[in-house]
């Protein structure tokens, strides 16, 4: 699976886009140095029923932004991504070939 399909599971299992969802976890003081990748994997678990590696996922972008490594941009494997950056605007917002 994908750096973005696990985004995309992610919204389709909340009904946020990434960029909505991380708007709620700032909210919640989630954005925060101190704040434990467990915490934020609780919470989505609690609240939304995201499972822990789809939470790991969220956990990236929140700390990390949208930006990803280029290991698997443009493999053949099942992990591949179409780009380096993801998309967070929501799934039926994106761009042809991103």
């Amino acid at each position: 699976m994908s750096f973005q399909a696990y985004l995309d599971a992610v919204e389709k299992k909340t009904g946020l886009t990434p960029r909505e969802l991380l708007a709620v976890a700032r909210q919640k003081g989630f954005d925060a140095p101190s704040t434990k990748a467990g915490e934020v994997v609780a919470w989505l678990a609690e609240d939304y029923g995201v499972g822990r590696g789809h939470a790991m996922a969220f956990w990236h972008v929140l700390r990390n932004g949208a930006q990803i490594s280029t290991k698997h941009v443009g493999s053949a494997g099942s992990h591949r991504d179409e780009s380096d950056t993801l998309w967070l605007d929501g799934a039926a917002n994106r761009p042809a070939g991103s």
